[in-house]
């Protein structure tokens, strides 16, 4: 029986979010199938641009946010 996979198995195995079982099936699917093949890679790539990508504010964004905290008034202490 020949399983289909979807773009959403493609992502769970590209995080590793598989069973071994299911795993193994679409890493024998990869081997057969080019344009699961072609998805993998995609989404392969894609994952590592995400890995990368900055995860941090830039100084303006930081500058901004502080400058409207400055703003505000202080809560009274009772």
């Amino acid at each position: 029986m020949i399983k289909t996979f979807t773009h959403d198995d493609v992502i769970r195995f590209v995080y590793d979010e598989m069973n071994e079982e299911e795993a193994r099936e679409i890493s024998q699917a990869l081997l057969c199938d080019t344009e699961l093949e072609i998805m993998y890679n995609e989404l392969i790539t894609m994952k590592a641009q995400l890995d990368a990508a900055e995860q941090a504010p830039s100084d303006k964004v930081v500058e901004r946010i502080m400058n409207y905290s400055k703003s505000l008034p202080l809560p009274s202490s009772k």
